[in-house]
């Protein structure tokens, strides 16, 4: 949670809770923090910061399309980050 909320120069490095908790569900997928569940774990964490913050819509963010999402960054590859970040905050 610390890397999503993090402060460069007095400046959060990802500034909107939607950009947070969009890169917070790609290093859950991508870093692989736990031996197994990386997958799982990020997509109820991306879903669960939204909720806390109050954002969440579950008529845009069916059970599918979260899996899609996840999906969608486990299988990209690494130099597209900011790219599959940027899709997904897309509104």
């Amino acid at each position: 949670m610390e890397t999503v909320e993090k402060e460069s120069r007095g400046e959060y490095l990802y500034p909107t809770v939607e950009e947070q908790a969009t890169n917070l569900l790609y290093f859950f997928v991508k870093n692989h923090l736990f031996i197994d569940g990386n997958k799982r774990n990020g997509a109820f964490t991306f879903a669960w910061f939204l909720q806390k913050a109050g954002i969440l819509n579950m008529q845009r963010l069916s059970p599918s399309a979260l899996t899609a999402l996840t999906l969608l960054i486990a299988e990209s590859n690494p130099k597209d980050k900011d790219r599959m970040v940027g899709v997904i905050n897309k509104k």
